[in-house]
């Protein structure tokens, strides 16, 4: 009887969580498409800690994002709760704050320093380019509540079980200080190199690509987490000469990829200008789709920042290389961005990654074909990073018309 019943909550449980429903593709993103996402976000259960890169591109990481982007277009309190509940979770496991086995880790600094580490069992415990998403999430949370300035004063509608501030404006700012302090106390403390024109190099001492430039899609963690910082320090008007230093780092990114040998310009078959470029520097060609799909939402993050002098025509390049090159035909895309498959990451695949599907912007004639690849209309969907960049260039496009 138990186990009957256990099977039963189960499948219910599925049932309920599959609840992401697309309205149409076209006009204002609609109330039950917004409804479907909450509901579907209120099942999920942040995870335990940053094993596998769990608040990085692993599943928690990818629904917190999508929580916030949601949060930017439709500003209901219900999706900003859900995110403050994985915030507080996040916060509640970095290294120094946890107890074990979630924290208490000397990593390779030789310090129990405030991090998320991907793996314990590791000799010695590293860091990389993941570290930049978790303290992206909580700047990110701390800038959207400060922007909704009629939360200030409010509880927390889901309580303060973990003593970061009763009211909204005391979780942003707890949020935001803690975000600070493992930026400031590990990653430009001991991880990163920002010497040469303020642009990402591991320092020479991390086990981890020490000295070597910081890999594009590392390079869009990182500026995820500045690009927060600099909006929420921006409201406060707290700390100008922080605020400069992590805007000098996005500048330098952003100016290397575009303007410093980062990225090729070509031109497709269909006489489109596209874009090549590599994983990391030296290299300008051949990004495999996975980790492209990553520096393709970085970049447009920051191009809808808009602090930060990425134009749509820039922007464009993206959209032309992905439909021109990488998408085959009979629903196959190619495992690079030059159109070419290989193994593992490089992996040809029979669906969008979800990063590339906020290029549809850019290419309107495509827009239908790639939303409808992995998606249908009536019909639902378990991707919450997918789903909120199908609402997002939904929304932009009804803003336009």
């Amino acid at each position: 009887m138990w186990m009957t019943l256990g099977v039963l909550f189960g499948l219910l449980l599925l049932t309920a969580q599959a609840q992401m429903k697309v309205s149409s593709f076209d006009g204002n993103v609609t109330d039950d498409e917004l409804e479907s996402f909450n509901d579907f976000v209120a099942t999920l259960k942040p995870g335990a800690d940053n094993i596998g890169n769990e608040w990085a591109q692993g599943h928690s990481g990818e629904q917190t994002k999508a929580m916030g982007l949601v949060y930017q277009l439709a500003g209901q309190q219900g999706t900003l709760d859900n995110m403050l509940r994985f915030c507080d979770a996040v916060l509640s496991e970095r290294n120094d704050l946890a107890k074990a086995p979630v924290g208490q880790y000397k990593i390779w600094t030789g310090g129990v320093d405030p991090v998320w580490p991907n793996n314990v069992t590791a000799t010695p415990i590293v860091t990389g380019g993941e570290q930049g998403d978790p303290v992206g999430h909580l700047a990110s949370c701390a800038y959207l509540i400060l922007k909704s300035y009629k939360l200030y004063d409010q509880k927390v509608t889901i309580g303060d079980p973990n003593k970061y501030g009763a009211t909204y404006l005391e979780r942003a700012k707890t949020y935001l200080e803690e975000a600070d302090v493992a930026m400031n106390n590990h990653i430009l403390k001991r991880l990163l190199d920002v010497s040469n024109g303020s642009k990402m190099y591991f320092a020479k001492e991390s086990p981890y690509m020490g000295g070597k430039p910081v890999p594009w899609n590392q390079q869009m963690m990182f500026n995820y987490a500045f690009m927060n910082l600099c909006s929420a320090h921006r409201i406060l008007k707290d700390d100008p000469q922080l605020l400069e230093k992590y805007k000098s780092i996005i500048v330098a990114s952003i100016d290397w990829f575009f303007h410093g040998g980062g990225v090729q310009t070509g031109e497709s078959k269909k006489g489109n200008n596209i874009y090549n470029w590599g994983y990391t520097m030296p290299k300008t060609s051949g990004e495999d789709s996975n980790h492209g799909s990553l520096d393709v939402a970085g970049f447009y993050r920051t191009y809808i920042d808009g602090n930060y002098a990425i134009t749509a025509d820039q922007m464009k390049p993206f959209a032309n290389m992905f439909v021109d090159v990488m998408t085959l035909g009979n629903g196959k895309y190619a495992g690079t961005v030059d159109g070419q498959s290989g193994d593992g990451h490089a992996s040809a695949t029979n669906y969008i990654r979800s990063g590339y599907l906020f290029l549809a912007e850019f290419r309107p004639d495509a827009y239908e074909s790639m939303m409808s690849a992995d998606l249908t209309v009536g019909k639902t969907t378990g991707s919450a990073d997918e789903f909120s960049r199908f609402l997002w260039v939904k929304h932009q496009r009804a803003k336009a018309k």
